[in-house]
């Protein structure tokens, strides 16, 4: 049934020659298969293989967006570019914890323990570790989107694929923009940058600053609105190039956010807007905020520096070698509360901290019949989640157990009737009980990894590629938790073991050989069929926690492998431009995260696999009109025998089947100096569930959004006037659900972005 799926989609994409939302590079580069008639107009040049190509030329399912297209469709942040990419789903449940999906793999857990899957990669550096992940989307060359495990390329972290930032870079002369707009929601936008400089050494600095208000309102008192923004992002570039053979990029980025807390809402605990969504909620927090959480209101407090120094020598005919090196430290301090009621009851906060260094060395090399690349790599990270909890005795055991039916928990008037039980269960010698603990899971990871591709050309026609990454790393892991016996109960109100402050440390050593294999066919200069096998893999978790002694109780998760196999076609024929791709996923020992007593934990589900199609289209139909859509379906998940227990047959986590995005770029010139543009698109995401296992209550029916964005450019384009518009048709729908209150009874759900509209003004010099 799934292979015939899988057919019946490929012979539709096969008709359409394909689906890329891909733009036009703003800079043109040579080809790499050297063929002289090969037209380079409007190619896109990526270095998803760390050397410069045309897209078309890369054989590995690859999607790109230019940072032009992003304007087009009116992209701001990161989190809105997934809606236009196929078989990529990216949720920023808040900046402090975004998830990136690829092909249905989800890489978002924030325990220092657990290892990412899906590499974030910013200037060729991965910044993979969830809690320093995020940052603003603003004055970015382009995105590269790689699908399939790609080891060689990208590091361990690149279990299913990988999503590289590239900023965009200074250049010779001065040039500057700035765009401001206001929206509804009290929006207001500021961004753009200032380039200078000449043939030797050039500067630009950028930023991006957003603010917002909530779209949730909160009635808790001394409380903000939810799911404000506060958000800035700084970014500062040196570019020196003395010779033609010889370029060093430094780049300097600060990224900060002061946004207010995230709506987990709950349907079962007193009157809020799950139903609405858009409603008013009651999320009150600790009257102990301050002191145990770190903050007296729900929010996000972070602070993100990275620091990263590029340099590229082509110091022999043909060789090339390149070293990257980057720095980034995260703190980020997130107050919620968990329960999603006006009850004193899941109090949580996390602060989140750490900071990551890596050293690339890479010699390339490159002739008519051979293209070769070797090198070492070298990354550690040391990261901390702390997570205190406060709650109120008789509220907790309450809101936990209903030990007293009658009074239930939160009335429909947000009152938390259950905080009256501590007096009832202790006879009035007590109106409240405060309890507050907190547990802390640390990580110190290490790599030292050499890798290699080789690709000869037997024929002008074939490429075939070879190679691997030889890994060996160090996962140190730590756990400790403060865990008091609650006053009048007896004991913790949270099933964890105290370690009474005392930090557990276990160690462990892992090495691993991950190849893969390439094949590429000039069918003509511009259409070229590809295939790979790779193998990918998720690291081992030292999982360490407590057990009753206390001791150190250490559960050493398997690697999770995954073997890929597809196969494609991608290329231009007048003018169309488009990729078609088929995929085959095998997975061993599928590592799945779930949130146990307050905590995210990793289990083995056992085996899985994804079977899935790919597809591209783009049509210039004149030279002021264009037309683009994609198309993703995966039939796929944990696979449905007995041995994989509750999880068997499971849908994976965030994955819909079916996702696709159509729309069209109108530019027309009105008179010599002026233009009119339009960019309306439409994005479809079939049924997600939010959990592993499944559940109907945890998941979000399909999703149809309208985008538009539109306006006059003046000048040739020195001015710009333009209006936006997402999520036209204000469709109701949820972000998230299930969350830290789910493992306690009470799932709660976060609703997705409303309708947001505004304008703005651009300048450019």
């Amino acid at each position: 049934m799934k292979f015939g799926i899988c057919i019946k989609t490929l012979m539709v994409g096969t008709a359409l020659a394909g689906i890329p939302v891909a733009a036009y590079a703003d800079e043109a580069g040579a080809a790499a298969s050297g063929a002289a008639d090969i037209d380079d107009s409007n190619q896109i040049v990526v270095t998803a293989q760390k050397v410069e190509q045309r897209a078309v030329d890369v054989p590995i399912t690859l999607s790109v967006a230019s940072g032009e297209r992003m304007r087009e469709l009116g992209v701001t942040d990161i989190g809105e570019l997934s809606a236009y990419i196929p078989g990529l789903n990216i949720q920023v449940q808040s900046a402090n914890n975004p998830g990136f999906v690829i092909r249905g793999i989800t890489s978002d857990s924030g325990s220092a323990q657990q290892g990412p899957r899906v590499t974030l990669y910013y200037n060729g550096v991965d910044i993979s570790r969830s809690r320093g992940a995020y940052q603003g989307n603003y004055d970015l060359e382009r995105i590269e989107v790689v699908k399939g495990p790609q080891a060689t390329l990208f590091g361990t972290a690149a279990t299913i694929g990988a999503i590289s930032l590239v900023s965009a870079k200074p250049q010779p002369g001065v040039s500057a923009e700035v765009t401001g707009g206001y929206g509804n929601l009290n929006a207001y936008r500021l961004e753009g940058f200032v380039n200078a400089g000449n043939d030797v050494i050039a500067g630009r600095v950028a930023w991006q600053w957003k603010k917002r208000d909530g779209y949730v309102k909160n009635l808790a008192p001394d409380q903000d609105d939810l799911y404000g923004q506060d958000q800035l992002g700084l970014r500062g570039s040196l570019r020196f190039t003395p010779s033609s053979d010889f370029t060093a990029d430094l780049v300097f980025t600060y990224d900060r956010q002061r946004n207010t807390g995230t709506p987990f809402l709950s349907k079962d605990l007193g009157s809020t807007s799950v139903d609405g969504l858009y409603g008013a909620a009651y999320l009150g927090g600790s009257p102990y905020s301050a002191q145990v959480l770190g903050s007296d209101k729900l929010g996000l407090n972070r602070d993100v520096y990275d620091v990263n120094f590029t340099t590229s020598w082509d110091f022999a005919d043909g060789w090339n070698f390149t070293t990257v090196n980057g720095y980034r430290h995260f703190d980020a301090l997130e107050v919620f509360d968990a329960d999603g009621s006006a009850a004193w009851y899941l109090e949580f906060a996390e602060h989140a901290k750490g900071w990551q260094a890596s050293h690339e060395g890479r010699f390339t090399y490159s002739d008519d019949q051979w293209r070769a690349s070797f090198g070492w790599n070298y990354f550690i990270e040391d990261s901390s989640q702390y997570v205190p909890f406060s709650s109120e005795v008789g509220t907790y055991l309450q809101c936990t157990a209903n030990l007293i039916p009658s009074l239930g928990c939160v009335n429909a008037a947000n009152v938390a009737t259950g905080a009256l039980a501590t007096s009832y269960l202790t006879g009035g010698g007590y109106s409240a009980v405060p309890y507050s603990s907190w547990y802390e899971n640390k990580g110190r990871n290490q790599s030292w990894s050499m890798f290699g591709d080789v690709t000869f050309k037997p024929v002008p026609q074939l490429e075939l590629t070879a190679g691997a990454r030889v890994l060996i790393e160090k996962r140190r892991s730590g756990y400790s938790a403060y865990q008091p016996d609650a006053p009048v109960y007896g004991q913790p109100l949270l099933p964890l073991v105290d370690t009474d402050g005392e930090t557990y440390y276990a160690q462990r050593s892992f090495a691993a050989v991950l190849p893969r294999l390439n094949a590429l066919y000039h069918l003509t200069p511009n259409i070229n069929f590809y295939a790979t096998i790779s193998e990918g893999r998720r690291s081992p978790v030292v999982q360490l926690s407590a057990a009753g002694g206390p001791v150190a109780d250490l559960d050493l998760i398997k690697a999770e492998t995954v073997w890929n196999y597809e196969a494609g076609i991608k290329g231009s024929v007048g003018i169309f431009s488009g990729s078609l791709g088929v995929y085959y996923d095998d997975y061993s020992n599928f590592q799945v995260t779930v949130t146990e007593n307050g905590q995210s934990v990793t289990r083995s589900a056992g085996s899985a696999s994804n079977l899935g199609v790919e597809a591209e289209l783009e049509a210039k139909l004149t030279t002021w009109l264009s037309a683009f859509g994609n198309v993703g379906f995966i039939s796929g998940g944990i696979d449905d025998n007995a041995s994989n227990g509750v999880y068997a047959g499971d849908q994976f986590r965030l994955q819909p089947k079916w996702q696709w995005a159509a729309g069209f770029n109108l530019n027309v010139p009105v008179t010599e100096n002026t233009s009119v543009f339009l960019t309306p698109s439409v994005t479809y995401r079939s049924k997600i569930y939010f959990e592993i296992p499944n559940s109907e209550e945890i998941s979000q029916d399909p999703v149809t959004l309208v985008n538009l964005r539109g306006g006059v450019s003046l000048m040739n384009g020195k001015f710009q006037i333009a209006g936006y518009a997402r999520n036209l048709g204000n469709e109701k729908y949820l972000l998230d659900a299930g969350n830290t209150g789910g493992s306690f009874g009470h799932a709660t759900y976060i609703p997705a972005e409303p309708r947001t509209y505004g304008i703005e003004f651009t300048a450019r010099y």
